[in-house]
């Protein structure tokens, strides 16, 4: 998205563009850390609840002896008390506090919701189950509420479309918790290293750079269109697919086109990923037959069965 803002953009300055697109990877990061924030607010508001109902004038048997199922869930308690999210959290400032009425709303539907009263029900009492649980909540219920979507569209721009990531990242990171971990669970980076953060922008600057050269290979494998006639989103996606082919020597050319005709069929129109297909598979043909790349390492992969 930040290249694409870019060729939005009137004043061609790379410079406030590059910081814009480290701006907008932190703010995934962020959401990443509050979408986990957001079911411990969840689990206080089950608390709060559960509170009230034993402070009643005239408690039920079911309120004296409330089902704690949910809110003693271990994964709830490892991410209270995880140094890493702590830190972040607290560092960044994260807080529901402004939207507090989300997490009521979430917390009303939920009760509601049956793989949450099978959960509550269930005899199957658990480390496993519990993270089961919460991974199921992430990716089946608040990745659908449309209160929560439209809420952060509200406090982010940045947060428009990273959603469908941000779930497939905490899931990932919730699955490699164990129970031993304790406090030291590891969650995902910001960038796996420097080498990856270098990646990033390295990519960005040479397409930004390239750009005249590489939309002249997409014109001239286009033979039907009209590259005016293609969508700006289906030219940038093949000119980042490029990008990476021509200038990243260590990764194979199958892993690139595999990795943007994903992008595209997310960011594009549905039929995108099989017409970006075709065209970077004639674009990659034209820069085997007159050599424009060299691949070394890891990168090797592949290359030999195509010649």
């Amino acid at each position: 998205m930040a290249f694409y803002a870019y060729n939005r953009r009137e004043d061609d300055d790379l410079a406030k563009a590059e910081t814009e697109l480290m701006f907008s990877i932190g703010k995934t990061y962020d959401l990443y850390h509050y979408l986990m924030l957001l079911v411990i607010e969840i689990a206080d508001i089950a608390t709060d609840r559960m509170e009230q109902a034993l402070h009643k004038n005239m408690p039920s048997p079911e309120d004296l002896n409330p089902n704690r199922r949910f809110i003693d869930n271990q994964i709830v308690a490892q991410l209270r008390t995880n140094t890493s999210f702590t830190k972040y959290i607290s560092r960044s400032k994260l807080s529901w506090t402004n939207y507090s009425h989300i997490p009521r709303l979430l917390y009303t539907n939920m009760s509601s919701w049956d793989p949450y009263r099978q959960y509550m029900k269930s005899e199957d009492i658990n480390y496993l189950s519990d993270r089961k649980f919460i991974i199921t909540l992430i990716t089946d219920f608040l990745s659908n509420s449309e209160d929560l979507l439209n809420c952060l569209e509200e406090q982010s721009i940045y947060w428009n479309d990273d959603m469908e990531y941000v779930v497939v990242m905490v899931e990932k990171t919730l699955k490699k918790f164990k129970a031993d971990a304790g406090e030291n669970a590891e969650l995902m980076p910001l960038f796996k290293n420097e080498e990856d953060e270098e990646f990033v922008k390295v990519l960005f600057r040479k397409a930004v750079l390239n750009t005249k050269e590489y939309s002249e290979l997409i014109n001239h494998n286009t033979t039907n269109w009209e590259v005016e006639r293609i969508a700006l989103m289906d030219i940038l996606v093949m000119q980042l697919a490029v990008t990476e082919v021509l200038e990243f020597a260590e990764i194979p050319v199958k892993v690139t086109l595999n990795e943007y005709i994903e992008i595209a069929k997310f960011y594009c129109t549905s039929k995108s990923s099989t017409f970006v297909n075709g065209i970077l598979d004639n674009i990659v043909r034209e820069i085997r037959e007159k050599g424009l790349f060299k691949k070394i390492g890891r990168g090797l992969v592949g290359e030999k069965n195509e010649e």
